[in-house]
């Protein structure tokens, strides 16, 4: 037994521990079928389903000596629900795969799934299904739906010249929250909390849909990184004002100093903050903070009308 006579995932078995995660969980209206069969059911009341999914490895995108098994679980529920809400969608339901050793106590399997199940279930969204599997690490693999009832869906595509780029959501705080942790200095609660459980301005995606928004992405890998996404796939310029990231700045000034970094340099390239950013072809709607313009020109991103001489965010195979 693991400590405190908790069984391992060994000692459970495969299916008894998936019984046990499953247990007492209350789906929304949405779910036809849920876990126990091999596969769910799902309704999508507008016909059409947005689909995405992403991973987290131990040591890689998260630490077990940081984050608690909740926090991890909230964490890899919030990263897909946001690129759900870029698409203009409604997350509705996610599926999920877990690998861990087979030693890990299965409390923290549990604590794991509750912290999934928390965030899901701001969303009204619920786990539909998964796999349980022995892995070196743990390895977490969420697959997100989303139902866009009845909108076009917002790509990356469609920013044109004369919009104006948009946030919501606050930048930077993610980056300096991991260089806090990664150099075991305390304080900065809410900073280092955000790196550990990011908070993605839910309801934004759609609202941003019904305002037009003509291209939009959730900021994952780092402003630039992924503003450069948008401004390739539509053939467009983009021109950020610091002015308007002048708030972002001094929210982590004091984070940013004791750790030595440049805070506007975490704002423009520190990924995981999952606030979108959208283009619009007019006044954005409540809720979002105009950033900068788009123009016509050779495809990429400047700030203050220069080209950025920093980095410009995450690489996942660096």
């Amino acid at each position: 037994m693991a400590d405190g006579g908790d069984p391992t995932l060994r000692q459970l078995g495969e299916f008894p521990m998936i019984d046990r995660l499953v247990a007492h969980r209350r789906q929304p209206t949405g779910v036809t079928v849920g876990p126990g069969d091999d596969a769910a059911v799902v309704n999508m009341p507008d016909g059409r389903v947005v689909v995405t999914t992403d991973m987290l490895v131990e040591g890689r995108h998260f630490r077990l000596d940081w984050s608690s098994p909740q926090q991890v679980g909230r964490k890899a529920i919030a990263q897909n629900a946001a690129d759900v809400e870029s698409m203009g969608a409604r997350a509705s339901a996610f599926v999920v795969a877990f690998g861990a050793p087979p030693d890990t106590p299965a409390s923290r399997a549990q604590e794991l799934a509750d912290g999934m199940w928390q965030e899901a279930g701001a969303l009204g969204a619920g786990i539909v299904g998964g796999d349980l599997v022995a892995s070196p690490q743990w390895v977490v693999s969420v697959t997100a739906f989303g139902d866009l009832g009845g909108r076009v869906p917002v790509l990356r595509s469609g920013a044109r010249a004369g919009s104006v780029v948009a946030i919501a959501a606050g930048l930077g705080r993610s980056a300096a929250g991991y260089l806090l942790c990664r150099n075991d200095i305390g304080g900065f609660d809410e900073v280092r909390l955000r790196h550990l459980v990011p908070q993605p301005p839910y309801g934004q995606g759609v609202r941003a849909a019904d305002a037009g928004a003509q291209a939009m992405t959730d900021v994952s890998d780092g402003l630039l990184a992924d503003l450069g996404h948008i401004a390739h796939s539509s053939g467009v310029l983009v021109d950020l004002a610091t002015d308007a990231l002048r708030a972002d700045v001094e929210a982590i000034a004091a984070a940013a100093a004791v750790v030595g970094v440049d805070p506007l340099t975490l704002v423009l390239s520190g990924g995981e903050d999952h606030a979108l950013v959208a283009c619009f072809p007019g006044a954005v709607p409540p809720g979002w903070r105009v950033i900068g313009t788009v123009r016509d020109g050779a495809p990429g991103v400047l700030v203050d009308g220069r080209d950025w001489a920093g980095p410009a965010g995450w690489q996942s195979f660096d």
